[in-house]
């Protein structure tokens, strides 16, 4: 796709962008079609590539979130390799937003899974480091991936990396973490 078909270069559209991002009073805008958490943020701001002012749609998230995501995709693979009959296990809400139940074979298939999350995380196989991997070949503007360790993600920790990446002084760490799940928490 070119700049001229991509309406993230169109300086029309990054026009109303900076309208928008202004208004807020931060320097972008979150994503409001995608759910936010204290771990995951999507968002726009505006900067420049080549020489060519564009929109940067991000999405930014914790290094444990990103363990956390390596460890399942890499259960569900070794869960697929394990059942033949395998399929996702789709955990379905009953009437009064309550969990159902999972029949034998989705009991059966999460707790090998859990095994093999256990199993990673004892032998510290899966490591992650800080990153921002750009995509130019999108739709819309420019696609940034980011992985910073931080307990969680917040319009500060958004703010600051916008600037640092503005300014190309960004400083990513490229120590490998690994991380242990955190046992949910009952009262």
């Amino acid at each position: 796709m070119s700049k001229q078909e991509n309406k993230g270069f169109d300086p029309s559209v990054i026009n109303n962008y900076k309208k928008r991002i202004e208004a807020s009073g931060r320097s972008f805008l979150y994503d409001d079609s995608d759910e936010q958490s204290e771990e995951y943020a999507h968002f726009y701001f505006t900067g420049n590539y080549e020489g060519s002012e564009v929109i940067y749609d991000a999405v930014m998230y914790t290094l444990r979130l990103q363990h956390e995501s390596e460890l399942f995709e890499i259960a569900e693979h070794r869960a697929a390799q394990h059942f033949p009959d395998y399929k996702k296990i789709n955990y379905d809400e009953d009437e009064n937003g309550n969990l159902e139940a999972l029949d034998d074979r989705e009991e059966e298939i999460g707790l090998f899974m859990a095994e093999v999350i256990m199993e990673l995380e004892e032998e510290d196989q899966v490591k992650v480091k800080e990153h921002v991997d750009m995509d130019i070949h999108v739709d819309f503007g420019i696609a940034l991936d980011i992985g910073l360790h931080v307990d969680e993600i917040t319009p500060g920790i958004i703010e600051k990396f916008i600037r640092d990446f503005n300014n190309d002084s960004l400083q990513l760490d490229s120590t490998l973490y690994s991380f242990q799940t955190k046992a949910e928490e009952t009262s």
